[in-house]
């Protein structure tokens, strides 16, 4: 069958979404979706079209995965690690933290969502990138976590799946029920386009944060807000604890830009904090807000923006 990396690097999206589902990470769903392009490539003479291309990649793509997910941890937020600390620290000493390999991390929309699935395929698309759901999904041994991205996200039957997993039907099956029921225990909401009211509340939140108005920033928070910062293990839960860290340890953010960018199907900002020169901003942070009932539960504040940045495409530094 003719195939040419062309077509191949067609797949990209939907390949990047996936490997960053398995893996929890946008930095590692690259290398892994590399490591696809490649396999698939030498390959390509053995491939005889008894499968779609799509199907074949996603194929390979998984077993790449599943390599990598055998020889690492899984990745991790703050909230998943340890009981929620108190604002005590002073804003010169530093906190405990753990390697950015560690942590869950976001991925921008265009990089893990292809442009010309029909709505439907969209939305379900969008749900399997938030971040509770990759979180949750990180909670699942790696054959479990392949089975249900393989079947729920992208709709392949159990006997394909077995076909991919070397294993059987019944052994897919019973995968499946035991993923379902742990996700089922998270108690994960779909993902909803914002309401008008949510979409209002992200853009005061982005006023407010912008004139760094503490007050109106907390009112925009739900009382079970979490707060976290990662490569940071410190997590913060309440509107009272966030708001004493914005007024203590967190106001170097004061005067701080926001950068809208598209991530993990949540409003999500580039931070840049003031420099030291007037006019000039440094990378800070990657926030990404979590909604529900019409008010933030979660803040995301991801601070390895050497990492990230480039990324999504961001520079460093900003200057007016």
């Amino acid at each position: 069958m003719n195939v040419d990396v062309a077509e191949l690097e067609l797949y990209r999206p939907s390949l990047t979404g996936h490997c960053y589902r398995m893996l929890g990470s946008a930095t590692d769903a690259e290398d892994a979706v590399q490591e696809t392009i490649v396999r698939a490539w030498r390959s390509l003479e053995r491939f005889e079209g008894r499968s779609s291309v799509k199907t074949w990649l996603h194929r390979i793509a998984t077993n790449v995965c599943l390599d990598t997910v055998s020889a690492n941890a899984r990745r991790f937020r703050p909230m998943e690690e340890r009981a929620p600390g108190a604002p005590v620290a002073p804003p010169d000493e530093p906190l405990d933290s753990l390697d950015r390999t560690h942590w869950l991390e976001p991925i921008p929309d265009s990089r893990a969502l292809p442009a010309n699935d029909d709505p439907f395929q969209t939305a379900v698309l969008r749900q399997s990138i938030r971040l509770a759901f990759v979180a949750a999904l990180q909670q699942l041994p790696a054959k479990q976590r392949a089975a249900l991205l393989l079947t729920e996200v992208l709709g392949w039957s159990a006997a394909e799946v077995a076909d991919c997993l070397d294993t059987s039907v019944a052994s897919v099956n019973s995968a499946l029920q035991r993923a379902r029921a742990t996700l089922g225990s998270r108690n994960l909401s779909a993902a909803e386009p914002l309401s008008d009211e949510e979409q209002e509340v992200v853009d005061q939140y982005v006023d407010a944060f912008q004139r760094y108005d503490v007050e109106t920033l907390v009112g925009l928070l739900r009382d079970d807000v979490t707060f976290s910062m990662p490569p940071y293990t410190l997590w913060l839960q309440g509107p009272e604890h966030v708001r004493s860290w914005l007024l203590g340890a967190g106001c170097g953010c004061r005067g701080s830009k926001l950068v809208r960018v598209q991530a993990s199907a949540s409003p999500a900002f580039a931070q840049y904090r003031a420099g030291a020169e007037p006019g000039t901003y440094n990378a800070w942070a990657l926030i990404v807000l979590e909604l529900s009932g019409g008010a933030i539960s979660g803040w995301n504040s991801f601070l390895d923006t050497e990492k990230l940045f480039p990324l999504f495409g961001l520079p460093l530094h900003l200057a007016n």
